[in-house]
């Protein structure tokens, strides 16, 4: 059964679900007049589906999963987030990214609002055939609420093209007609955009060079640090490795890797195991744990992995000058004023992964249009989009002298306020 909560009748349900949003909102508020109206809007998920899934294993046993959608707000056009599935999802980690990913859009000059969804599963304990019954069975669930004009779903952690792939053909057979601008992160051969698969590892890649360029910093002799291997950071050390920057540590879920003098990132990506870990014994490296990598001695830091990595009790410790949020939320907001106060340059996860949003809306107007785009033309606009939104958070922080995060999320929200004055719904 899918439960719809409008925006009357979810506060009680996701009061504590916002806590975290909260905090991001009071650093916000700080900076910027915001009357208890707008805070409320803002605090508000304008509409929160939970819903069990029913899944037959091959073993003939029915389960039942808890499966989740927030849309968050629309104010500037139909929702847009992923859809994971991880045993940790619950109703606060997804309302919690729908907000950024409100944010995300907004900041990003994108015509979307913010959404997000997941199942509390662990896909690996899944067959195949089991993953695909729950894809489908996810789309049965929300095929009401979704649409190329409502609300379209994207990867996330631990879904890929061939999830995206299931779904989109589940809605198009309950609608009755191919609609692939329903959902993006698809295969080529549905519909997807070129450059899909790294976007996020290039848009943030090209976050960094601009950095630097201002800094006036020489890539030569820098150090990075990537945490997690997964395929962000991995596609980063990729990337950046091809570029000519050295790649001192990187890690999965297990374990890391640490070389100061520089690991062999082709050779680590070509002895992965098929699910992307890291190899059992692997020469010329040293074994550290993924804590140990956050405060290595390094120039700059990648948390690439899963959210609240960096917190009061380690965020003293962290030596990097430069930390890239490639992964949702890796910083608690208590860890942020600790590495500001160092003067640790911190580029936001709303900002510096934005790039695989920024395709995914590629990919939404190919499929509008059907016109497919090159991807030396996706590529190209990737670049300009994302520079240009981190040219306006900069510019932004050094008028104000605030940090990259306060400035971003207050940029973002502006540009939300106004649009929700212009439809009527604040004056």
């Amino acid at each position: 059964m899918l439960v719809l909560k409008n925006m009357e009748n979810s506060k009680n349900v996701c009061q504590r679900c916002c806590v975290r949003c909260n905090a991001h909102l009071a650093g916000v508020a700080s900076n910027i007049i915001l009357s208890s109206t707008e805070v409320n809007l803002l605090q508000s998920p304008k509409r929160v589906f939970t819903f069990s899934i029913p899944l037959k294993k091959d073993s003939g046993e029915l389960i039942f999963l808890n499966g989740y959608r927030v849309q968050y707000n629309d104010a500037l056009g139909p929702t847009k987030g992923g859809i994971r599935f991880h045993p940790e999802v619950n109703l606060e980690e997804v309302n919690t990214l729908s907000f950024l990913m409100t944010l995300k859009c907004s900041l990003a000059g994108l015509p979307f609002g913010g959404a997000k969804g997941g199942v509390a599963i662990d896909p690996y304990t899944l067959s195949k055939a089991e993953l695909e019954r729950l894809s489908r069975g996810y789309i049965r669930e929300v095929h009401n609420f979704i649409g190329p004009d409502i609300d379209i779903p994207a990867p996330d952690v631990n879904t890929d093209e061939q999830v995206m792939a299931w779904m989109v053909d589940e809605y198009s057979k309950i609608k009755g007609k191919f609609i692939p601008a329903v959902i993006t992160g698809k295969p080529l051969e549905l519909g997807g955009s070129l450059g899909r698969n790294i976007s996020t590892s290039l848009g943030g890649c090209f976050i960094l060079k601009k950095l630097l360029e201002i800094l006036d910093i020489n890539q030569k002799d820098l150090r990075i640090a990537i945490q997690g291997f997964g395929n962000v950071g991995s596609n980063m050390a990729k990337i950046l490795d091809e570029w000519g920057y050295k790649i001192v540590a990187v890690s999965d879920q297990n374990k890391g890797f640490y070389n100061e003098e520089g690991l062999n990132i082709k050779k680590i990506l070509h002895s992965q195991d098929k699910k992307g870990f890291l190899p059992d014994d692997f020469e010329g490296v040293n074994i550290i744990s993924n804590e140990k990598l956050l405060t290595l001695d390094c120039d700059i830091l990648v948390p690439a992995a899963v959210c609240c990595q960096i917190n009061k009790e380690n965020a003293d410790k962290v030596k990097a000058s430069i930390v890239l949020e490639m992964a949702n939320d890796p910083i608690l907001i208590e860890a942020d004023s600790i590495l500001f106060s160092k003067g640790i340059k911190v580029v936001p996860d709303i900002l510096a992964n934005s790039g695989g949003v920024i395709v995914s809306y590629f990919e939404w107007i190919q499929n509008s249009s059907n016109d497919y785009w090159t991807e030396k033309k996706v590529f190209k606009k990737l670049e300009e989009k994302i520079t240009k939104a981190f040219l306006d958070v900069w510019e932004e922080s050094q008028k104000n002298n605030l940090g990259l995060r306060i400035s971003a999320h207050k940029l973002a929200i502006q540009r939300i306020l106004t649009a929700e004055k212009l439809r009527g719904n604040l004056t």
